[in-house]
C-alpha cells in the first residue's frame, strides 16, 4: 500500500499505466472536454470539497479531473471492490486528487476507505448506489451539516434515496442522474448492453451464438443486454414481474416466461433487476449442467450465493473471474465475478463515448445542485431538461451532426389552439 498526500492506494509505481488509460478516454470524451473548458473559465466549485464514489476506472478518473478543473478539492473512492483499477488510482494521486481506493479490499477495508473519503468533509457528493449517502445518514451524521447536496448515478441508489425521502430522513437534495434521458437511453441501454457482453465474452471465451440467454429484468439495462445477445446470435428469454415490460419484451421478439421455466433452458443468465434473490435455490435445482450465471445489477445480491454454496459439494476457481460450484448431483454451475457487476468486475465498463454523456450529466448536475440547493430542499429531483438537452446538443456537435429547428411560425402554430 502507498500513502501519498493522505491518499491510500496500492502502488504509486503503477501511475504511468494509469495516465495512459486516462489519456485514452479523454481523447474519446468530447462532451466532457467541452464542459471542462467551461468549468476552467467559470470555476463553479472554487473553494468547495467534492467526494466521489463511482466505479474507479479511467472514465471516472477523467470526471474527477473535470470537477477539479472547476476549482474543487476532490476526494474519490470506489463503489465496488472489484471494479477499482490500481493504476488509475495512482495516476489520480499524481494529478492532485485524493484517492482512498484499491482493488479487491476486504469488506471492512472497503467500508473504511469510503469513510475516509467522507472525512474530507465534502460540500458536494457524487454517489453510485447510495453508499456515501447511507453512511452519512447512519454512521457519520456528524459530517452531514456541511453537505449541500449531490448527484446519484444508478437505479439502485435512486431507489434507496427515494425510500429515504419518503420517510423524511433525507437531509440534503440529490439529483437523480440515472433518470435523465441521456443516461438511461444511452448508458443503461447501449452501455450496459455492450459492456456486459464484453465482460462475459472475455471471461468465458465461449461462443454465444446458438445458446439460450436468460435476461432477468427488462428495464433499460435489460433491453440493452437482450438486444446485444440477439445480435450475437443467441436465443433470448426475458423474465419480468412487470406486465407492461413483459409485453414490450414479447413484441421485441423475445420469449417471456417465469424464472422457474427459464431456469431449465438457459445457458447464460444475466440479472439486471436491482432486487435480491432473483436467481435462487429453486432455480439452481433445475438448471442445466454448465449454466453460466452473471449479474449486471449494482449489488451482488441478485444471484443468491449462500443458497448456491449450500447446495454445492465443492467450489473452485476454474478461470479468472469464474467459480465452479459442483452440485451434489454432479452438475456444475458457473458464477462470474463473484456475482458482482460483470461488466466492471470482469471488464472495463461502458465505452468511453457512452460515459462521456453520463459523466457530463454528473458534472452539470453537481453544478446545478450547488447553485440551487437552498431552493431544492431535502428531496430527490430530476436533472433539468435543459441540461439533458445541452448534453445531447454537445454530443451532436462532436459528431459533426446538426438537426432542424422550428421556425417562428411553427412555434406559434404549436402554441396555438384556435388556428389548427
Amino acid at each position: 500500500m502507498s500513502a501519498v498526500n493522505n491518499s491510500i492506494v496500492t502502488d504509486m509505481g503503477l501511475a504511468r499505466e494509469g495516465h495512459l488509460k486516462i489519456d485514452w478516454v479523454q481523447a474519446h470524451m468530447p462532451v466532457l472536454n467541452k464542459i471542462r473548458e467551461q468549468f476552467e473559465k467559470e470555476q463553479p466549485f472554487k473553494g468547495l470539497r467534492v467526494a466521489i464514489s463511482l466505479h474507479l476506472e479511467a472514465k471516472t478518473a477523467y470526471l474527477a479531473k473535470v470537477v477539479k478543473a472547476g476549482g474543487a478539492e476532490v476526494a474519490i473512492t470506489g463503489s465496488n471492490p472489484l471494479s477499482t483499477q490500481d493504476d488509475v488510482c495512482a495516476a489520480l494521486v499524481e494529478d492532485g486528487i485524493t484517492v482512498f481506493a484499491k482493488y479487491n479490499p476486504d469488506p471492512k477495508e472497503y467500508k473504511e476507505l469510503m469513510v475516509r473519503t467522507l472525512e474530507t468533509k465534502p460540500d458536494l457528493i457524487i454517489d453510485d448506489g447510495g453508499d456515501l449517502v447511507t453512511i452519512l445518514h447512519s454512521e457519520r451524521t456528524d459530517l452531514l451539516a456541511g453537505v449541500r447536496g449531490g448527484a446519484e448515478e444508478t437505479t439502485t441508489g435512486i431507489l434507496r434515496l427515494k425510500a429515504m425521502e419518503k420517510e423524511g430522513s433525507l437531509k440534503f437534495p440529490m439529483v437523480a442522474v440515472n433518470d435523465a434521458f441521456c443516461k438511461y437511453l444511452f448508458d443503461n441501454r447501449y452501455g450496459t448492453g455492450q459492456s456486459v457482453w464484453d465482460g462475459i465474452n472475455r471471461t468465458t471465451n465461449l461462443v454465444v451464438a446458438g445458446k439460450t440467454v436468460v435476461v432477468v429484468g427488462y428495464g433499460w439495462c435489460g433491453k440493452g443486454v437482450a438486444m446485444r445477445a440477439k445480435g450475437l446470435g443467441a436465443n433470448v428469454i426475458v423474465t419480468e414481474i412487470d406486465a407492461i415490460k413483459a409485453v414490450e419484451a414479447y413484441m421485441d421478439g423475445f420469449a417471456v416466461m417465469p424464472m422457474i421455466e427459464a431456469a431449465k433452458q438457459g445457458d447464460y443468465f444475466v440479472t439486471v433487476t436491482g432486487n435480491r434473490d432473483v436467481i435462487r435455490g429453486e432455480h439452481y435445482e433445475v438448471m442445466k449442467n454448465g449454466a453460466i450465471l452473471s449479474n449486471a445489477g449494482h449489488f451482488d445480491v441478485e444471484v443468491n450465493k449462500p443458497e448456491l454454496e449450500a447446495m454445492s459439494t465443492s467450489i473452485r476457481t476454474v478461470r479468472r473471474n469464474i467459480e465452479e460450484y459442483k452440485l451434489k448431483d454432479g452438475r456444475s454451475i458457473y458464477l462470474l465475478a463473484e456475482g458482482r457487476l460483470v461488466n466492471l468486475a470482469a471488464g472495463d465498463g461502458h465505452p468511453a463515448e457512452i460515459m462521456d454523456m453520463t459523466f457530463a450529466l454528473q458534472a452539470m448536475s453537481l453544478k446545478y445542485v450547488n447553485d440551487c440547493y437552498q431552493k431544492i430542499g431535502n428531496q430527490v429531483v430530476n436533472v433539468p431538461y435543459e441540461l439533458d438537452e445541452q448534453v445531447a446538443r454537445i454530443k451532436l456537435a462532436s459528431l459533426g451532426t446538426d438537426i432542424d429547428r422550428l421556425s417562428e411560425e411553427q412555434k406559434q402554430y404549436l402554441d396555438s389552439w384556435q388556428e389548427h
